[in-house]
């Protein structure tokens, strides 16, 4: 390691909190606490943030407050816009015990206007707020190798930025507060139409009685290639649906587009469609199963 390298860790190294050890947080806060960093968790089951300590170090916390007192930065890795209110301004919530001028970091998929609501509020306390919500799905969690899109103040990101890297492959800036959540509901509409296409591919080539996976060698090579077709096929034709992010989740997360859809008077016709069907996913009791779940639609209907 270099002179130049060593400083420039030394100078990243923060005092932090991280709120909510779930399937992505519970590893990007293990990734913080492997690259040297001082990290407090928090989580709503208690034995979650222990079985944490015991596997990390450092230390865990009973509130989002008292797992804030005295960190420069502290994240948060909730389920939605409650949860997320909750652990910044609810009993005991993180807002109440930061120190002026500390940075909340939420790596949460939240509206624009819950984002709105909290940065507003923690700028009245001295505080600064970034949206940052996260692409990559588990694996991307546990290999350090997820897309963060980020909105908010360029001071705070800045000194913010470093701290995300240690999770991250690409980490950007994308602008004013909100942005990065605005940006998190184009990456999910891009990728329920590609779900959607490619669950109908593989279903149209089980009817046509081709050999799926030869079919994925040649298309993937080409054009239709994509980062679900590569990752997703074989569990898919293998009907396996416990890989990646639920379909519960995703739901929430195609409301809050179609919400915004209306509210900035965009059409997304093709997103309000696959919501319907992962809603019939949903009625066939797949709400855990992971969002290439939506070939399993497909099977039903014969």
């Amino acid at each position: 390691m270099t002179g130049a390298t060593q400083r420039k860790r030394e100078r990243t190294m923060a005092k932090v909190a991280f709120l909510g050890l779930g399937v992505m947080g519970y590893p990007m806060a293990g990734h913080l606490a492997r690259r040297g960093h001082e990290v407090t968790v928090y989580n709503r089951t208690a034995a979650k943030a222990e079985a944490w300590v015991e596997e990390h170090g450092g230390a865990w916390a009973k509130t989002p407050a008292e797992a804030a007192r005295g960190k420069e930065f502290i994240m948060a890795c909730v389920g939605n816009d409650d949860d997320l209110r909750s652990v910044c301004t609810g009993e005991g919530g993180a807002f109440g015990g930061m120190d002026r001028g500390a940075i909340f970091v939420d790596h949460t998929t939240v509206s624009a206007k819950v984002t709105a609501e909290l940065y507003s509020e923690a700028k009245t306390l001295g505080l600064s707020f970034v949206d940052a919500p996260i692409s990559g799905g588990q694996a991307g969690a546990e290999n350090a190798a997820l897309s963060v899109m980020c909105g908010g103040d360029q001071p705070a990101y800045d000194m913010a930025e470093p701290v995300i890297d240690t999770y991250a492959k690409l980490c950007r800036r994308i602008g004013e507060s909100g942005a990065g959540q605005m940006t998190k509901m184009c990456n999910q509409i891009a990728i329920a139409g590609l779900v959607q296409g490619l669950s109908e591919a593989l279903h149209f080539a089980e009817k046509a009685g081709l050999d799926g996976r030869a079919v994925v060698e040649v298309i993937s090579q080409g054009a239709a290639g994509s980062w679900q077709m590569s990752n997703r096929y074989e569990t898919m034709l293998d009907d396996h649906f416990d890989h990646g992010f639920a379909v519960d989740w995703m739901r929430k997360d195609l409301g809050i587009c179609l919400q915004a859809a209306d509210e900035v008077q965009a059409s997304l016709p093709v997103t309000a469609l696959v919501d319907q069907f992962y809603k019939d996913v949903q009625k066939q009791g797949g709400g855990r199963w992971d969002t290439s779940s939506l070939i399993r639609r497909l099977r039903a209907l014969g």
